[in-house]
């Protein structure tokens, strides 16, 4: 692994060299996915199970249960009726999309301890979630297997907020004060070995692992390529519609639009286009 070279900052180097040994070690702290969350994904992955065992694993969970019934019965779900039981939503939109909106309501800062960064946490968990549901769009308009892309999307960055909950508490530990460029290009370094061993001990599918390690070469990804070329694409979009006047580093539409990878997916200008329209619909 090669030095962030950070910051002059007293004791940034020190803390570097902390996170780096944490993170070769294996002993990054990862958070506990809520128990009701993580067997639903199992479950929807599994062939043999069916709507009602589903439905009464969410509803073991009042709160899990109440958010997906409100998702599932808002305006991009259900626009011209209601649902009125989780087997009735279930039956309409489907296991696998039941699923994701149960993990998508569970991936939140709650999971996570890093004071003074709440926004932060904030502004990644919300990006994941948005990169999750572009992603489904760009799979469905390139043809790929869109089952898959939610769940590849929504944690394409779960190393983010691991890591900088990590980083704030060895500094603490430390004794260090840690400035916000330090802490962000630690973050930078760290996060997709993190990343993965989050993924790992949620015990997410294999593809979702790939993913995640290969998110930043996806020419590297083997037989996951499809599938983190799309993360890939679905964070850009992410990344576009919520930039805000003033921010360093937004894309144009037009730059947007002339991603390499969204070339490598073979779309078209057209084509990516009819995607963005999505956007004001």
């Amino acid at each position: 692994m090669t030095s962030a070279k950070v910051s002059p900052q007293p004791g940034a180097a020190a803390l570097e060299r902390a996170m780096e040994k944490l993170v070769n070690t294996g002993a990054i702290d990862v958070p506990m996915l809520p128990e009701v969350a993580g067997k639903v994904v199992r479950l929807a992955q599994d062939a043999d199970s069916d709507a009602a065992e589903l439905a009464k694993l969410i509803q073991s969970d009042q709160i899990l249960a109440g958010h997906v019934m409100r998702v599932a019965n808002s305006a991009l779900y259900t626009p011209n009726a209601s649902l009125v039981s989780l087997q009735q939503a279930i039956a309409r939109l489907g296991m696998k999309l039941i699923s994701e909106i149960a993990l998508g309501a569970s991936i939140n800062s709650s999971l996570f301890n890093a004071p003074g960064y709440d926004d932060h946490i904030q502004y990644v968990i919300r990006h994941s979630l948005l990169s999750g549901l572009w992603a489904k769009e760009i799979a469905r308009a390139c043809r790929r297997n869109v089952e898959a892309a939610f769940l590849t999307g929504l944690l394409h960055d779960i190393g983010r907020p691991v890591a900088t909950q990590a980083i704030i508490t060895k500094a603490k530990k430390l004794e260090i004060p840690v400035q916000k460029p330090v802490l962000f290009a630690l973050e930078n370094q760290f996060q997709r070995t993190i990343g993965v061993k989050v993924v790992e001990q949620w015990e997410m599918p294999s593809t979702v692992v790939e993913v995640v390690r290969y998110f930043d070469d996806y020419n590297a990804a083997g037989e996951a390529k499809n599938q983190t070329m799309i993360a890939c694409a679905g964070s850009l979009f992410a990344s576009h519609f919520m930039c805000r006047p003033g921010d360093e580093g937004c894309m144009t539409r037009g730059e947007l639009i002339g991603q390499a990878v969204l070339g490598d997916l073979d779309l078209y200008q057209d084509e990516v286009e009819e995607i963005l329209e999505k956007r004001t619909r």
